[in-house]
């Protein structure tokens, strides 16, 4: 059910109550690879390899560290969710790692040539963003044709992503979800 909704274009959040319901943005913020923004004091963390970055390395570890925070959408049904698509190679995550310790990261679900974001965490400076350059470089070389950010804050305006109209969103959706493409 889960990957139908995103095929729909749909994400699934937890209410205060615990009601999972499923939702759609419109606008929708969508990052074009080519207008990443890296500042240069990211970009120095990155050249100085501050920190180890590796892909689904610990998955649920990621999606509970999202979940970590005082207000959040994600329960306990929906880590069982996202693990059971894990587990199915449909959602992934993106981890940096200080002395080998989980200290940011991010997960999505993979879908054809469509990458939607769903959550990221930080417990270290520049850690998510980190993980997500990274996220977006293998997405570029791999071929994928969509990042899907859903709703658009700051932080990730602060990284280059825009809105777009759900029109255009589902169109481009569409055609991503044609290709085959392979996040790992």
């Amino acid at each position: 059910m889960l990957e139908a909704c995103y095929r729909a274009g749909a994400f699934p959040m937890a209410d205060d109550y615990g009601r999972i319901e499923f939702y759609r943005s419109n606008p929708r913020s969508v990052l074009e690879f080519g207008e990443l923004r890296v500042t240069k004091s990211l970009a120095r963390v990155i050249r100085k390899g501050t920190y180890e970055v590796r892909v689904d390395g610990d998955f649920e570890g990621v999606v509970r560290a999202c979940a970590d925070r005082d207000e959040t959408w994600i329960n306990a049904e929906i880590i069982a969710a996202y693990a059971r698509l894990h587990r199915a190679g449909k959602a992934h995550s993106v981890e940096a790692y200080r002395e080998g310790e989980l200290v940011g990261g991010l997960y999505g679900v993979s879908l054809g040539g469509a990458f939607m974001g769903e959550s990221m965490f930080t417990r270290a400076r520049d850690a998510s963003k980190v993980c997500f350059v990274h996220l977006v470089r293998r997405l570029q070389e791999r071929g994928y044709a969509l990042l899907d950010c859903q709703i658009q804050n700051d932080h990730l305006a602060s990284l280059g992503a825009k809105e777009i109209p759900d029109r255009e969103y589902y169109r481009r959706l569409a055609l991503a979800l044609r290709l085959d493409r392979n996040f790992v």
